[in-house]
């Protein structure tokens, strides 16, 4: 294994572990479970590092590993979280608490790829290439998802979603 992939790999996960937290915790609603998923994805990334050949790739190799796990995690326990731990596990809400909570409630209706191309694209500002590599999907695919997605959270919130 080369040397400086796993060294980029090393630093890429200091720098970036609240980012992997927040996105974990987005799918699993509880701290705990959230760190986990986060361990277990690096020490993963870590074990198959040497699949890494091309260091450009790192950010959506590693993603499409947090993702996986994320999602894998989700569908393992499927646990109803009471709202008071989720709101205090939580990121801090913006301008009105309760609006976060529709949407954050309505993102979890959708179906489990919706739910990964909404959450890369606006918990995570990743482009939508970058999304098509983390996923395995077509560029046009990812792009009506995001935008059927869009439909339905407007509808599930009366609430206008922007991209």
């Amino acid at each position: 294994m080369d040397n400086n992939i796993r060294q980029q790999l090393n630093e890429y996960i200091i720098a970036h572990q609240e980012d992997f937290y927040r996105l974990a915790f987005s799918y699993v609603k509880n701290r705990d479970a959230a760190l986990d998923v986060v361990q277990e994805s690096i020490v993963r990334a870590l074990s198959k590092s040497d699949s890494l050949r091309q260091p450009e790739y790192l950010k959506t190799w590693f993603y499409r590993i947090l993702l996986n796990e994320s999602m894998n995690h989700y569908r393992r326990s499927k646990l109803l979280v009471p709202l008071e731990e989720s709101v205090a596990d939580g990121p801090a809400p913006a301008s009105d608490p309760a609006e976060l909570l529709d949407l954050y409630a309505a993102i979890d209706r959708l179906d489990p790829k919706e739910q990964a191309i909404i959450k890369l694209r606006f918990f995570e500002d990743m482009k939508l290439e970058e999304i098509a590599h983390i996923t395995g999907t077509n560029l046009n695919t990812v792009k009506s998802r995001l935008y059927k997605s869009l439909r339905k959270l407007r509808d599930l919130t009366g609430e206008e979603v922007t991209t």
